[in-house]
């Protein structure tokens, strides 16, 4: 699936500053929408290392009202989370009605870094593609929209990426060895992700692959794809 995507597409700046401002102009009034009709919106990040997560959340995030979303970032469990099943944690962190939370990174690190680091046994992170397709759809069959998107880079372009933080004394705090110990195992991952993609897109709870190579383009997508989900699940709930 990863390689038929087109990574070559993009936008000049002129153009992305139109369609930013213009997509962050819709959400904000989706926003309101959101909080009239108390629905809940779920927005799940994940990508490659150096892959643009944190910049499209800053651009997802810059023209909304702060009062109404929450952005995770998610780490390492701690010690006490791990004494729970796994989902525990993000249980917590599903918004009220009415309000939007956004994860940098999630509960697909089960089948993700957990599977490839090994922190997770085969029988437990082959048992979580269904238990996560079963928590999502607890969600979306309520008041709930959960929209997944996977950002997409090149292995050449990561590298590209990482030297660039090494070099920039303002962007060093960004690069770390694990981010160095985890592309030496991009294949691994790479077969990790093709797994997560085909066993957990559902017509319901559908991934959305964003060509992240330009970063422009990467950024004004994301929020068309937001965009277009809310619509589509207030549309959903009107018809109810």
């Amino acid at each position: 699936m990863l390689e038929s995507i087109d990574l070559s597409l993009k936008i000049d700046k002129k153009q992305y500053k139109k369609e930013l401002k213009q997509s962050q102009l819709k959400l904000l009034h989706l926003q309101r929408s959101i909080y009239d009709n108390q629905l809940g919106v779920i927005v799940v990040f994940e990508g490659w290392d150096a892959s643009g997560k944190g910049g499209s959340i800053k651009r997802l995030t810059n023209g909304l009202d702060p009062r109404g979303f929450e952005v995770h970032s998610i780490g390492a469990p701690s010690t006490n989370e791990k004494k729970h099943h796994y989902l525990k944690r993000f249980w917590k962190e599903i918004p009220p009605y009415g309000k939007i939370a956004i994860f940098d990174r999630s509960w697909y690190g089960r089948v993700l870094v957990e599977r490839v680091e090994q922190f997770a046994s085969v029988s437990e992170w082959n048992r979580a593609y269904n238990e996560i397709v079963q928590f999502e759809n607890f969600l979306v069959q309520d008041r709930y929209v959960v929209i997944k998107l996977w950002l997409h880079i090149s292995k050449e372009e990561q590298l590209k990426r990482f030297q660039e933080r090494q070099a920039d004394p303002l962007k060093t705090w960004k690069i770390t060895e694990e981010d160095w110990r985890n592309r030496s195992k991009w294949d691994q991952y790479e077969e990790a992700v093709e797994d997560m993609l085909q066993y957990t897109s559902t017509p319901e709870n559908k991934w959305h692959i964003v060509e992240g190579e330009d970063k422009y383009y990467a950024r004004v997508k994301t929020n068309r794809i937001i965009i277009q989900e809310i619509e589509n699940k207030l549309r959903q709930l009107d018809l109810s």
